[in-house]
């Protein structure tokens, strides 16, 4: 469990694929002070487990579903990644409830920046519409951001310098591909919502019955 809050930016040194997936070795400091095999890092908000460990270096394997839910495919050596350590019992919980299972990716379609901010307009998998609601809570390549606004089959969010500053999301440009993580609790209402309507039909019976009022 992570909380969206990056805690560094990584840069990739070396990813090549291997039967079922890909090696992906991650240049760190701050993460890698107290690294362990096995232990849980969120890279653009994908929980992976170490599995070596040089140094500053962190390597991970990635099985070939995360690669294709992910835009962990598509990185290469150079390219800046968010990084966040899983939370510890007792942390604080500066952004949100954050699993590293990514729904799907987004698109960027605009970026708007002015002095106070820069408004990213994204554009997901159409599976992760129905979890996308005005201002809730997503994670965005890791990042716990609230959702500014909705407009048909798009989003917007709001970064503010120093959001910006301090995650990757200072060299993203449109047409560059997102890991979208919507909100554990907003899926998880919508979803049994789906599967009620599938099994009896909504109405305020079969609400009332399930505990919903």
């Amino acid at each position: 469990m992570f909380t969206g809050i990056i805690e560094e930016v990584g840069e990739i040194f070396g990813i090549r694929p291997v039967t079922g997936g890909y090696k992906l070795t991650i240049e760190a400091s701050k993460v890698a002070e107290d690294a362990v095999l096995g232990a849980s890092i969120a890279i653009n908000g994908v929980c992976l487990t170490i599995t070596s460990i040089e140094g500053a270096r962190l390597e991970f394997d990635a099985i070939k579903e995360t690669v294709d839910r992910t835009n962990l495919g598509k990185l290469k050596p150079g390219d800046k990644v968010n990084l966040e350590r899983a939370l510890k019992l007792g942390d604080r919980l500066d952004g949100h409830f954050v699993q590293g299972h990514v729904d799907g990716k987004g698109v960027i379609t605009r970026k708007v920046d002015s002095a106070s901010e820069c408004v990213f307009w994204l554009k997901p998998d159409e599976a992760i519409l129905p979890c996308i609601i005005p201002k809730g809570s997503v994670a965005i390549d890791g990042i716990s951001l609230t959702i500014a606004a909705i407009s048909g089959n798009e989003f917007s969010v709001a970064i503010i310098p120093t959001t910006l500053s301090m995650t990757s999301l200072a060299d993203r440009k449109v047409g560059d591909l997102i890991n979208i993580e919507t909100d554990i609790v907003a899926r998880t209402i919508i979803h049994r919502l789906q599967d009620m309507s599938r099994d009896r039909g909504l109405s305020i019976d079969t609400l009332r019955q399930n505990g919903y009022l």
